[in-house]
């Protein structure tokens, strides 16, 4: 009986560790990591922190490359996003300082560790797809004056 004890506890420890590298593996490659978390653009010349503004999401620019203009630093791009489930946030907007304009936005993180950006006007028929990547942990944030924008 206590050998029987002894190997269930044993496949119970291989199950677990099991369960517990690949959620490790999952979490550093960013697949289960949702879309909170600094992107970069698919322009490569700016970078969004996206985080939770009560139970929706919302981003603002904490990075631009240099030669973009500073005053952007810290302009919201990204409001009222809401969770719909199957691993998709949308019904919220973005805004494209380019066109000075506001669209509907849909963010859906791929396996891959990007992040899909569906950017719409009221039809997903007419609509402009992007994928940002995760900025590197070490990315040095703009700040407004002596403030920083990004932690």
């Amino acid at each position: 009986m206590l050998t029987k004890v002894k190997q269930s506890l044993a496949v119970l420890l291989i199950l677990a560790s099991s369960f517990s590298v690949a959620g490790l593996a999952n979490a550093a490659s960013g697949t289960n990591a949702g879309p909170k978390g600094i992107w970069i653009d698919h322009t490569g010349r700016g970078a969004i922190e996206i985080v939770d503004c009560n139970n929706k999401l919302c981003g603002r620019i904490v990075w631009l490359e240099e030669g973009q203009p500073r005053e952007a630093c810290g302009r919201a791009v990204i409001g009222d996003v809401k969770f719909v489930g199957d691993g998709k946030w949308d019904k919220g907007w973005i805004y494209d300082p380019e066109l000075d304009a506001k669209f509907d936005v849909e963010l859906t993180p791929l396996a891959n560790g990007t992040l899909q950006v569906l950017g719409y006007a009221g039809l997903k028929a007419l609509s402009e797809t992007m994928v940002w990547k995760r900025a590197p942990v070490d990315i040095k944030t703009c700040s407004i004056g002596d403030t920083a924008v990004a932690k």
